[in-house]
């Protein structure tokens, strides 16, 4: 997404070589299999779905034919849709991508199943609940050469690209901490659904509760703010401030990662008074906080008076997941060093994964470089 803000991209696409990657036709829409109905947020594409353009449905795979039939009765969508079996659909159906809204546990599962069919993936954040996972992940990718891309819902906020431009840019100065804000009151208290609710409270099918659902956001955010480098440590304590409700699972986290002269630090709950996704920079020279989708405050020298102004509308193809993905399979946008891209996922990975075992043991965690 952030692609000419950031100057983060190299000739090669997100799997590191152009030989033989994905790419589908400019001239027609993606075709895209949702895979999964058990991710509410499933219901967000399949509202926006009559006015989109950059995609065309071709199928829907979910074992469970009464959930199935649920979304079919809200959505009045086509019964032909509807399959029980991945294999078999991928098969008859060959989309150009499958977009997943199953358990992040099952992530894995399902893009190994596509890369093998050439065909690549979007799935909702974050990308797997193990390390173990996310190489798995990565190494279908690579051999089979397909694109696999992660939708965060702040990816598509003008808020956030403008931050990390003046980031990128310079305008902040050298960058010494960011403080990343995300969350809301809890998902049963919003009135998560029955099918989702289950498993994100579940610490193997979701890998952990507040930390996996929500730090992954900021994770991603501070990942391509500091080019896609790894911090040099992180330590995080989490709690359970609601256990009749998460017996399971922490509820509240807090997250530091120690960098070469910055800290990030990440603040993911389920118990914040009301829902919110915001960001904090500060910089030697100035400072921005971003206010919703698309508001932003700063404070820059010389002139030192906060300011609060509406972000720049994104470019088209970068406002929106579905635009964004069409876009990446027509070999318009190259995804390396994005928000949405395997490798800046694979290092926010690392950074969960870190935190989860810091927030388990007491101890601050420090980070290897990835193998490659």
């Amino acid at each position: 997404m952030l692609r000419f803000v950031l100057s983060l991209v190299a000739i090669a696409g997100l799997l590191g070589t152009t030989a033989g990657a994905q790419q589908v036709p400019a001239d027609r829409p993606i075709r895209v299999v949702i895979v999964g109905l058990v991710h509410g947020h499933v219901g967000g594409f399949l509202h926006a779905l009559p006015q989109n353009h950059d995609a065309t449905l071709v199928g829907i795979v979910e074992p469970d034919t009464a959930l199935a039939a649920k979304y079919r009765s809200q959505y009045k969508l086509d019964p032909a849709l509807f399959h029980t079996d991945l294999e078999e659909t991928l098969n008859a159906v060959k989309p150009d991508a499958v977009l997943v809204y199953t358990t992040i546990q099952d992530h894995r599962k399902v893009i190994v199943a596509a890369a093998r069919h050439g065909i690549g993936s979007m799935v909702e954040k974050p990308l797997s609940t193990t390390m173990a996972d996310a190489f798995a992940i990565r190494d279908a990718s690579r051999k089979y050469h397909v694109q696999v891309l992660v939708n965060y819902e702040t990816t598509w906020y003008s808020s956030n690209a403008e931050a990390l431009r003046l980031a990128a840019d310079g305008k902040l100065g050298t960058i010494r901490k960011v403080v990343v804000h995300d969350g809301h009151e809890g998902p049963k208290e919003i009135g998560v659904g029955p099918e989702w609710l289950p498993w994100l409270t579940d610490p193997v099918q979701n890998g952990a509760g507040a930390l996996f659902d929500f730090g992954c956001y900021g994770a991603d955010l501070l990942t391509v703010m500091m080019h896609g480098k790894a911090p040099l440590s992180v330590t995080a304590v989490s709690q359970t401030d609601k256990p009749q409700t998460y017996p399971h699972v922490e509820d509240d986290s807090t997250v530091i990662l120690r960098y070469n002269g910055a800290q990030g630090v990440l603040m993911p709950s389920w118990d914040w008074s009301f829902a919110r996704k915001d960001m904090e920079v500060y910089g030697s020279e100035g400072t921005a906080v971003t206010v919703g989708p698309s508001g932003i405050r700063t404070r820059l020298r010389p002139a030192k008076e906060e300011t609060s102004t509406t972000a720049p509308a994104l470019l088209p193809d970068q406002a929106g997941s579905l635009a964004y993905l069409a876009a990446v399979l027509h070999g318009q946008v190259k995804a390396e060093g994005d928000l949405s891209a395997l490798d800046t996922n694979m290092v926010v990975m690392q950074i969960l994964d870190a935190a989860r075992t810091s927030a388990a043991t007491g101890r601050t965690v420090t980070l290897q470089p990835l193998p490659q």
